[in-house]
């Protein structure tokens, strides 16, 4: 959406397909019956998002971004409440854990540093034990908040954790004040208003190319010839599915089957009923929750869930309702859920939101009788609504981000601004891809006038 808003700024004619009712991917919402709303993902973004949605979208929507000043963690090594912002961190390292403070300020300063000219094999945990060796309650502060934002894991590269760490930890954590319906509804109309031709439940089922350059897109079997499309579609996906792996090279295609999808993810959505309110200062906006003894990326992604994430939403997130909100989140595998037969699944599911609200209950007293709805979510889910594979809910590890970049150089006219390379998901890291190939595709427009 960021990319066809800013083209159609430039004077770009733009037509935006979105295979679903409405558009934003996993930026979306759903409704239930007696005026329930659940937010699927709109749970927490860096500052730099206010920026962003101020120069590339308008003064509306980056007004209504607030600070979530109440991050908490619980679990057998430690329970604290924190603004997670560098100033707070750094008190928190240096008094709870009794870490040197040049110590944590190396450790800030690095991370903020890295940059994509920097060694690129160097794994996260290899960077944390370098500043704090020996101390897996400080790595397990430092990662589980990170892991839960964009699938990150201590074998991945520093350099993906470096910045997205700092990115979050400049100035803490935001949301959008109103719910995602009303940020994706202030963006359709900025792109309307800029004439944005947008379609949904329009489907792209194809990406022509021909001499390696791009032809047009298929959709609803209908031919739409132009000069340039970029997809969001899952990389794979784009790759294999919608060009077709004959139109590029075989070592491109080799890097590109060597491409990993990222985790998925599986969430519980709970409404508590009209007037029940949750205790905002026991609760807190986030709330990072586990029951295992040490921080292992296997534990995080198991079906026996150990680790939630809570987001909490207040009437004061969408003003002028009475209800609460909480959506319960985990890491997960895809495979996990998708090899189970119906029936296994329906009980899998029924599990997942009684061990919940199970689980739940430790930080709302009497909490199932103030529940009137809660259902679930899981891989399958988040495949069948965004068709990413495998319910990729933060696309590819970090070598996809070169196969991103790299489309255009194999066939003229293609782009992809998908979540990949891990630094380029989540809403602040989806709204600049979405800028950076928005610039690519004018520069490659401009050139073809």
């Amino acid at each position: 959406m960021t990319a066809a808003n800013t083209l159609a700024r430039s004077g770009h004619s733009v037509l935006l397909l979105e295979q679903h009712s409405k558009p934003g991917g996993l930026a979306t919402w759903f409704r239930r019956p007696d005026g329930r709303i659940f937010d699927v993902s709109l749970h927490g973004f860096p500052v730099g998002m206010i920026k962003s949605c101020r120069r590339y979208w308008n003064a509306e929507i980056a007004d209504s971004i607030v600070q979530l000043k109440h991050i908490r963690f619980d679990n057998p090594m430690f329970s604290l409440v924190t603004t997670f912002d560098r100033a707070d961190f750094t008190r928190v390292l240096t008094e709870r854990f009794g870490v040197p403070a040049e110590t944590v300020n190396g450790f800030f300063d690095a991370a903020r540093n890295m940059n994509f000219f920097d060694d690129q094999t160097t794994t996260t945990g290899q960077f944390l034990e370098k500043y704090f060796p020996g101390r897996p309650d400080v790595v397990r502060l430092l990662m589980e908040p990170i892991t839960y934002a964009n699938g990150s894991t201590l074998e991945d590269p520093a350099l993906s954790y470096g910045i997205v760490f700092s990115n979050f930890i400049s100035k803490g954590v935001y949301t959008f004040q109103g719910g995602t319906d009303r940020l994706i509804a202030l963006m359709r109309d900025d792109m309307l208003k800029h004439g944005v031709d947008i379609r949904t439940s329009c489907k792209a089922d194809k990406i022509h190319a021909s001499g390696r350059s791009v032809q047009g897109v298929s959709a609803g079997g209908r031919m739409i010839k132009c000069r340039s499309v970029i997809s969001n579609a899952n990389l794979p996906g784009t790759i294999f599915n919608l060009v077709g792996q004959e139109n590029f090279d075989a070592d491109f295609i080799k890097q590109a089957r060597a491409v990993r999808l990222n985790n998925s993810s599986t969430q519980v959505y709970i409404a508590l009923k009209p007037g029940e309110m949750i205790d905002e200062e026991t609760c807190g906006d986030l709330l990072f929750s586990s029951t295992a003894a040490e921080f292992r990326t296997d534990l995080l992604l198991g079906r026996n869930i150990t680790s939630r994430t809570y987001s909490f939403y207040y009437p004061k997130t969408r003003p002028g309702t009475d209800r609460c909100y909480v959506v319960a989140s985990t890491n997960a595998n895809y495979r996990d859920w998708a090899d189970l037969n119906p029936e296994d699944y329906r009980t899998g599911k029924s599990e997942l939101i009684e061990n919940t609200l199970d689980a739940l209950g430790k930080y709302v007293p009497d909490l199932r009788s103030k529940v009137d709805h809660a259902e679930a979510a899981t891989p399958l889910t988040f495949e069948r609504y965004t068709l990413h594979l495998a319910g990729a809910s933060f696309g590819t590890k970090f070598e996809g981000l070169a196969v991103s970049r790299g489309l255009p150089e194999h066939i003229a006219g293609l782009y992809h601004a998908g979540s990949v390379g891990i630094i380029m998901s989540g809403w602040l890291g989806a709204v600049n891809y979405g800028v950076i190939v928005a610039n690519d595709v004018d520069a490659f427009l401009m050139k073809k006038r």
